[in-house]
């Protein structure tokens, strides 16, 4: 069995401030609300390698991985896999950004396997990412939406 998630959320902001603030790496650690650090490790024909790392969990411990993420500006999406995979034995995420009317449709659908030694099989960390991404994606649509209203001032 192999995990699924497939997630939406509708932002009342311009299709290129959406784009940009979610594609800008670095400013993860402010837009969401689970990453202590974002770092961009490398570039190469359009494919962005970084690194990732969690707040400390509640032992102290920082779980910290790396990804390559390659977005396409003409699509509209975004194509993701972590390199460096931890607990999973794959996951690999697509983000769609769809224009509804003055709105965008923001949707992450991830597709994963934990590996065997896992402490959670697939089931459990589908029902966990199931219960944070709306919680991540509800605070990237009040950021974006709070900056729309700054700009439009």
């Amino acid at each position: 069995m192999a995990g699924h998630t497939d997630n939406a959320i509708v932002i009342a902001a311009p299709m290129d401030l959406v784009w940009d603030m979610t594609n800008d790496i670095e400013s993860w650690p402010t837009l969401f609300s689970e990453y202590s650090d974002a770092k961009i490790l490398d570039q190469r024909s359009g494919t962005i390698i970084f690194r990732l790392a969690l707040h400390p969990d509640e032992h102290g411990k920082v779980w910290s991985w790396t990804s390559a993420r390659t977005p396409d500006a003409e699509t509209r999406t975004v194509r993701s896999q972590r390199i460096e995979t931890g607990p999973f034995k794959y996951m690999w995420i697509y983000w769609e950004y769809l224009a509804e009317g003055d709105k965008i449709r923001m949707r992450w659908v991830q597709d994963f396997e934990m590996k065997p030694q896992a402490p959670v099989d697939d089931s459990a960390m589908q029902d966990r990412l199931n219960r944070n991404t709306p919680i991540q994606q509800n605070l990237i649509k009040d950021k974006i939406e709070a900056a729309a209203r700054i700009a439009a001032r």
